[in-house]
C-alpha cells in the first residue's frame, strides 16, 4: 500500500483524479485504467490521457502563481479574441469570491 501511495503522490492531482475515476468505474486491472482514462475525457482513452496531462499543467501553474495569476493570464489571453463585456459577464458567474471577481475585472 505504501508503494502505491508514493507512486500516486508522485503523480500529484492527476494521480488522485485517476484513482477516483478508477474507483467509480467499478472495473479492475488494465480494464480499470482503460475505462478510467476513457471516462475522464472527451474522445475516449486518448482524451483522458490528454486531460490528465492538462490537469498536471494546471496544477503546476497553480502552485507557481496561485489561482489569481492563472485566471488573470487566461482571461488576458482570451481578451485578445473575445469581447471584454462577454468576459466580464462570465467572471460574474464564476463560483469564486467577490474579491477575486473584483481583482479579475480591474486587471482585465
Amino acid at each position: 500500500m505504501d508503494e502505491v501511495v508514493r507512486k500516486v503522490a508522485a503523480l500529484g492531482l492527476p494521480g488522485i483524479i485517476l484513482v477516483i475515476t478508477m474507483a467509480t468505474t467499478g472495473v479492475g486491472g488494465a480494464a480499470a485504467i482503460t475505462a478510467a482514462l476513457a471516462f475522464l475525457g472527451p474522445g475516449g482513452m486518448l482524451g483522458g490521457i490528454a486531460l490528465l496531462g492538462v490537469t498536471g499543467l494546471i496544477t503546476e501553474a497553480l502552485t507557481k502563481g496561485g489561482i489569481e495569476q492563472l485566471l488573470l493570464a487566461v482571461y488576458r489571453d482570451r481578451a485578445q479574441s473575445e469581447p471584454r463585456a462577454h468576459l466580464l459577464n462570465e467572471i460574474d458567474r464564476l463560483p469564486i469570491s467577490a474579491d477575486l471577481k473584483r481583482f479579475l475585472k480591474t486587471e482585465l
